[in-house]
């Protein structure tokens, strides 16, 4: 077996750092609320203190905190469902949960790597990732890695280097 050179799920955190701190804050509010219940009405307006009641807002603040919580581990196995590991000789993606998909490249057949950045992603040090092979259509597309720069120099390397 080949050593390998790298190996990384996408970053949950990387790929989506706003949605990510929004959906733990909404989380840490539905437990506050859900918590305190009669506690927090007295922070509200009168107008709404009128309509709910202390068990009602406990409700709520359950409601959002289970949201929240599912949310963010349907991102989380959305992750973990996409596997990038790059020896000397190949690049191996794993994608899917359930049902697996493999793709196999041979270091030598690369013949492009493209990586994409957004601007936050910059910030981050995630980016996507593109492998071309012999078309015009990519034969590895990937979202969100971890250090895309070193990836595309780790296959830009090993491609030219013939192994």
């Amino acid at each position: 077996m080949s050593e390998i050179r790298y190996d990384a799920h996408p970053s949950l955190v990387r790929m989506r750092p706003f949605a990510t701190l929004l959906t733990i804050l909404l989380l840490l509010g539905g437990i506050l609320v859900a918590v305190l219940g009669d506690q927090v009405l007295a922070f509200l307006p009168e107008a709404i203190v009128d309509q709910v009641d202390g068990k009602a807002l406990q409700a709520i603040g359950i409601g959002v905190f289970a949201i929240a919580t599912l949310q963010l581990l349907i991102w989380w196995v959305a992750t973990r469902s996409d596997h990038l590991v790059i020896t000397q000789d190949e690049l191996l993606w794993t994608h899917g949960l359930l049902n697996k998909q493999y793709t196999e490249i041979n270091m030598a057949s690369v013949r492009t790597v493209r990586v994409s950045q957004s601007l936050l992603q910059r910030i981050m040090n995630a980016g996507d990732i593109k492998v071309f092979t012999a078309g015009d259509n990519p034969e590895m597309m990937v979202r969100g890695l971890p250090e895309p720069a070193r990836i595309r120099e780790l296959v830009k390397a090993q491609a030219s280097s013939g192994v």
